[in-house]
């Protein structure tokens, strides 16, 4: 019998690791429902005739299906409902902005929390991950051949689309490890890596080929692609070029982009003992920047022994743009925001190993100026102002800048009549996801520049859809 409706205004809170513990491990800070936790967080739900919440998903998963599947303890029942829509349920589950999407659009968070659609997505995932197996048939082949450059989440979104249909997909991956930057940038604390590998290996499992070392642009270009009988080509290659502010002593050693060093961290293992490609640890840490990345370089170098970790951001906490739960995290782990504060120049001033200075072994310093919020900029935000005269110094053995990153010239330069924008990106038909060569698609990062997962993913679902209308004419 399906549970009564749950009035209960607030989330039912999700367990966690506690901070003092967690922040010095790299296992999942968030522990999952329970069983009865979920079933209790499901019976919130009104399953509203508009489905509102439906509108705010980019991939459009029926969410109130899924939940009344959940309420009647049909957990595979609502894990097909929500596979129809998305091709990585526990990722989405996980690092998702529900609260700006999904559950910003619930019915029940006008008067208290909205339904923790996020949290219910992930139980089922998890449920399904752990009781069913991956599917025994392959779809008939159509006789159609695509390519798709990058397996982050719009290329795995992408080519699982077109696999379902008969596709024959290959997915060509720069890095030696299939799942982009849902191996190489979010760490291991938010989204464990054998969850990634475990939908790839589904992938795997419809037939989709995956060769990895392969940089397109470089090792074969989209033309060559085209040109080995490929019929179209899904560009979903991120936005893996970091930005820098341009100040004085970036080139100094101890000085990472965010990108460089969680790819070191959660891809080549920099926190094993003697690793091939070592990362600095321990000592003051100053990471520059306030979105999600940046929360994820603070917490892994808190966990790669820091004993002191500063986030360095020009506006104030209600400007932050990292997910409030991340924020929550990092500042019940000790991290300190440092905020209305904007790096000047870095500068590296001693020997590290002459414990005798008065810095207590920092290596570098990052100056600062203090900043107060003016005029709001053309996106609406006030614009941070510097405060002449409050220039000063944190004393530190690391800094990483967050402030973004851009796509990777590398596919434009090598590919004929590729349109870019200004910023990098490439200009796509908003209506099919089709670039300005005839049969080149993309999305994602790609085009967007650094966006999120879910959005991602609905570019890879546009595409393949469009690919999928082309080819079957």
């Amino acid at each position: 019998m399906a549970a009564k409706v749950n009035m209960t205004p607030n989330k039912t809170p999700m367990p966690t690791q506690e901070p003092a513990l967690r922040a010095r491990n790299f296992e999942e800070v968030a522990q999952g429902y329970t069983q009865e936790m979920a079933l209790g967080e499901a019976a919130r739900c009104l399953n509203c005739k508009a489905m509102p919440c439906v509108s705010g998903c980019p991939v459009n998963v029926h969410i109130p299906a899924f939940i009344a599947r959940l309420r009647e303890g049909d957990f595979e029942g609502a894990y097909q409902v929500i596979q129809q829509s998305s091709t990585l349920p526990a990722v989405c589950g996980r690092v998702c902005p529900q609260e700006t999407q999904c559950e910003a659009r619930c019915v029940r968070g006008k008067n208290g929390q909205p339904v923790g659609i996020g949290r219910l997505e992930r139980f089922v995932a998890d449920w399904h991950n752990a009781h069913a197996q991956l599917p025994c048939e392959k779809p008939v082949p159509n006789g159609h051949k695509v390519a798709v450059v990058g397996s982050g989440p719009s290329g795995l979104t992408c080519a699982g689309d077109l696999a379902k249909k008969g596709y024959a997909v290959t997915v060509f991956e720069a890095l030696h490890t299939a799942g982009g930057v849902l191996v190489y940038g979010i760490p291991e604390f938010r989204l464990p890596k054998f969850i990634v590998q475990k939908e790839v290996d589904n992938l795997k499992a419809l037939g989709v080929e995956l060769r990895t070392n392969m940089v397109i642009g470089k090792t074969l270009t989209v033309d060559e692609l085209l040109a080995q009988g490929y019929e179209a080509v899904f560009i979903g290659s991120g936005a893996g070029l970091p930005n820098f502010m341009n100040i004085p002593g970036e080139g100094l050693k101890g000085v990472y982009s965010a990108n460089e060093f969680l790819t070191r961290s959660n891809l080549m293992k920099a926190y094993q003992e003697d690793p091939a490609t070592p990362i600095s640890k321990g000592g003051c840490v100053a990471v520059v920047g306030g979105g999600n990345v940046a929360m994820d370089a603070a917490r892994t170098a808190l966990r790669l022994g820091a004993r002191k970790v500063y986030i360095v951001y020009r506006r104030s906490m209600e400007e932050l743009p990292a997910r409030q739960e991340e924020v929550e995290h990092a500042r019940e782990e000790g991290i300190e925001f440092r905020l209305l504060t904007n790096p000047t120049e870095i500068l590296g001033y001693f020997n590290p190993d002459d414990r005798r200075d008065e810095r207590n072994g920092c290596v570098m310093g990052l100056k600062c100026q203090k900043m107060e919020l003016g005029e709001p900029d053309e996106r609406g935000r006030r614009r941070p102002v510097a405060i002449q005269g409050s220039d000063f110094i944190l004393d530190v053995n690391t800094v990483i800048m967050a402030i973004g990153t851009s796509p990777n010239p590398l596919i434009k330069s090598t590919t004929q009549g590729l349109e870019v924008n200004r910023h990098g990106g490439i200009v796509v038909c908003e209506e099919t996801g089709e670039t300005s060569r005839k049969g080149v698609y993309a999305g994602g990062d790609a085009v967007t520049g650094a966006a999120t997962v879910i959005s991602a993913m609905g570019a890879g679902k546009l595409a393949a859809k469009s690919i999928d209308e082309a080819l079957s004419r």
